[in-house]
């Protein structure tokens, strides 16, 4: 199941023309729904390098939950920590 969630970080990021509003909620239950997979979807598609348009404060506080629930899923299925995964999952998303 990790490796589907690498493979999904390294898809190209579904942007969605919908309100925020409407955006969240669904990523609020991606995020909430536990599956690993689901939250990876969330964290690819709000991740932004440096180099893209500024993300509104709610979006960085959803895309820091969402990457900390994955990052933890991560750590404990490859038995490091939680420091590490959140590192290979930045370098998965950096490399697109």
């Amino acid at each position: 199941i990790i490796e589907e969630v690498y493979s999904t970080l390294k898809l190209k990021p579904k942007i969605r023309r919908i309100m925020w509003s409407r955006r969240a909620q669904e990523y609020e239950t991606k995020i909430f729904s536990g599956d690993p997979i689901k939250i990876s979807e969330v964290v690819r598609d709000l991740f932004r390098k440096s180099s893209q348009a500024e993300q509104s404060y709610s979006e960085r506080q959803m895309f820091q939950i969402a990457i900390e629930r994955l990052a933890r899923e991560v750590a404990a299925v490859e038995k490091t920590d939680y420091f590490q995964s959140t590192e290979k999952i930045e370098q998965i998303l950096n490399q697109k």
